[in-house]
């Protein structure tokens, strides 16, 4: 699966949970380690854990793939989703505004959020 497609689908399985801020950063021109990252938040820490639990889900049920390593989602503060080429991090949103990934890798290029989901047609 191309990582532009993954990251959409991560996106698309975050939305179902009703993450906001969500962003897709492409980032492979500045990274070695990745080419998109996902930053979402959610209002609690349930929220946080449901999101997080939509995407691991829903790729591993539909896509059969599996995240390369989990991190956080005992917390539910910050989990972080690593599926190589796209990296999901979804955040209660004063511990994402604490860590400003959003500005750490601002200026990089940003994919349209889908509106309403659908890429999973």
């Amino acid at each position: 699966m191309e990582s532009k497609q993954l990251a959409l689908l991560c996106a698309d399985y975050a939305l179902d949970k009703k993450a906001f801020n969500l962003r897709i950063l492409e980032v492979r021109e500045k990274s070695s380690l990745t080419d998109f990252l996902i930053i979402a938040s959610g209002g609690s820490n349930r929220q946080v854990q449901a999101i997080s639990e939509s995407i691991r889900l829903g790729l591993k049920k539909n896509q059969d793939l599996h995240p390369l390593a989990q991190e956080g989602a005992d917390e539910g503060r910050w989990v972080l989703l690593d599926y190589g080429d796209v990296m999901v991090h979804v955040f209660q949103e004063p511990v994402r505004l604490y860590y400003d990934l959003d500005g750490l890798w601002d200026g990089v290029p940003e994919l349209e959020v889908p509106e309403g989901g659908g890429t999973r047609a």
